[in-house]
């Protein structure tokens, strides 16, 4: 006869649920991107984080004054690893929106992508940009 250890509460089948969940890619998941944005006298810009991401899998849209960046991450298995031991990285889609002012020149939004970061610049309409008035004193 062999002794087992009595779980009344079945804590040790919700851990192993848990381990396994994790422990599996997580694809077809939306996820979210990190996402800095700043502004300069001429232009708000935003800076995304997509390692991993090809460009030809981001799709960058300025409709009705949003401007929404998406796209999707694979996850590559590797043939040679035996198993994963921990797997943090988010995979599969994401989408990211913003609202942007109508003081945006929409003709002239650019998008850079270059070593895991899309940069987009949305120029400021003149009428935007701050000017300095000089102040006569009578």
């Amino acid at each position: 006869m062999s002794v087992t250890q009595f779980d009344p509460l079945g804590l040790r089948f919700f851990e192993d649920a848990v381990t396994r969940l994790m422990s599996e890619p997580r694809t077809n998941r939306p996820w979210s991107p990190a996402v800095d944005i700043s502004e300069t006298e001429d232009a708000l810009i935003l800076h995304a984080d997509l390692p991993g991401v090809e460009m030809k899998n981001i799709d960058i849209r300025l409709e009705n004054e949003t401007l929404t960046i998406q796209g999707q991450r694979s996850f590559e298995k590797d043939d040679q690893a035996k198993g994963y031991h921990r797997i943090e990285r988010q995979y599969g889609n994401f989408v990211r929106a913003f609202s942007v002012p109508a003081t945006i020149e929409v003709d002239k939004v650019s998008a850079e992508y270059r070593n895991g970061v899309l940069a987009v610049t949305l120029p400021k309409k003149e009428a935007a940009k701050p000017r300095q008035v000089k102040v006569e004193v009578k």
